[in-house]
């Protein structure tokens, strides 16, 4: 599945919770989106958590 895909699908399922659940269901279907990319890309190996704690850059 590509990148377009995966994004329509995505803003699908935020819709429907934002139009069918309100604020809260957006929110929590926004975060469990988030947790299960977390988890595809480590399981894919292409998570690089170093970017997002600045492991890596230049202290000096």
């Amino acid at each position: 599945m590509n990148s377009a895909r995966i994004g329509l699908v995505t803003g699908l399922a935020l819709g429907f919770a934002a139009a069918f659940g309100g604020f809260t269901a957006f929110v929590v279907v926004l975060v469990l989106g988030a947790l299960g990319l977390a988890v595809g890309r480590w399981l894919d190996g292409k998570l690089d958590l170093s970017a997002l704690v600045g492991a890596g850059r230049d202290r000096g």
